[in-house]
């Protein structure tokens, strides 16, 4: 009996230890996707309060201390108050969220389905992260498809480069850039729009790195469910406006690019990203959009996976493909 006293309480002990650890480990993972219900086309921003918040498609805001809890916080605009530009239209698209001169600027699209000439980019703004947001110049338009002279201006982005603003947009008719005003709350007067991007993408990001602008993209079908083929894509350039180019040297005016992320067994139609997210540790992470193969009626739900970088400046994600679960980001 005393010998058995003797060897229990040291493995006793050592199972309390591993117990621990094993829950502590727990605590440093989380799985995807990191918001479970329709949003699609995320966009995400550190705001002023110390909060990240992730703006979708559906006029959603949510709010994260760590960019994997995630709390529904909001809506873009108040009820009466939406935008009207494009008639018909009951919800805003592919929104994209910024800090600029001391406001939170909101750009997104709003269309009808198959309203390729009728839709058009809007903007409005915020003294607060959650909103609600203010429509500038009233009625918030930037501009319409068939006023800009681009097929299926949506899915607009904004960069600030070597002290311009820049907005980013179009959809399987060309990818565009143009000017903006200092407050970026429209087109700088005499600015003309410069073609970036080929007819095959949609949902355009532009990320500086060191010496490079890197191009991500969305192309395929986004909205099938099931079926849906969408894959997000990469090209670099070393301006922002071009040219840009995948390994072989190849133009993203002609649809060349590398693949960065496609479906597996359990994620379908992974594209759209939103921003590059760098934590504590130097990792970078990217949210995105895609279904679950086991239930596609859910909606297109957010993850967010790891970005890596090659020794010649390339990024990738493990086997091109999402992952179930991570060690939890440090920010």
């Amino acid at each position: 009996m005393k010998a058995t006293k003797k060897w229990f309480a040291p493995i006793l002990a050592l199972l309390l230890v591993s117990g621990i650890h094993m829950q502590a480990q727990g605590q440093l993972t989380f799985k995807n996707p990191i918001i479970d219900e329709d949003a699609p086309d995320p966009t995400v921003m550190k705001a002023k309060d110390g909060y990240y918040y992730l703006y979708s498609t559906g006029d959603k805001i949510f709010r994260s201390p760590d960019m994997v809890n995630w709390k529904h916080v909001g809506r873009f605009f108040e009820q009466g108050k939406e935008p009207t530009f494009v008639p018909g239209v009951k919800r805003c698209w592919a929104p994209d969220i910024n800090y600029i001169d001391k406001k939170y600027v909101l750009y997104f699209a709003r269309s009808i389905w198959g309203g390729e000439d009728s839709c058009g980019v809007g903007v409005a703004y915020s003294d607060r992260p959650q909103g609600p947001f203010t429509l500038a110049r009233g009625d918030g338009k930037l501009f319409r498809s068939f006023e800009i002279g681009v097929r299926n201006s949506i899915d607009p982005f904004y960069i600030r480069d070597k002290g311009r603003n820049w907005l980013i947009w179009g959809s399987f008719s060309g990818i565009y850039a143009i000017e903006l005003t200092k407050d970026g709350l429209q087109v700088k007067p005499g600015a003309q729009k410069v073609q970036i991007g080929g007819k095959a993408y949609e949902g355009a990001y532009v990320y500086k790195r060191k010496r490079y602008y890197y191009f991500f993209g969305s192309k395929g079908s986004c909205c099938a469910g099931a079926k849906s083929t969408y894959t997000t894509v990469v090209a670099r350039s070393k301006n922002l406006l071009g040219p840009y180019v995948d390994k072989q040297g190849r133009s993203l005016l002609d649809n060349h690019h590398e693949v960065l992320l496609h479906r597996n067994a359990k994620w379908i139609g992974t594209g759209h990203n939103g921003e590059l997210i760098k934590d504590k540790q130097g990792r970078t992470w990217m949210p995105y959009h895609a279904f679950r193969a086991d239930d596609p009626q859910k909606g297109r739900v957010v993850n967010l996976d790891l970005v890596q970088w090659n020794k010649d400046g390339w990024p990738y994600i493990e086997n091109a493909e999402p992952r179930d679960e991570y060690r939890k980001p440090q920010f």
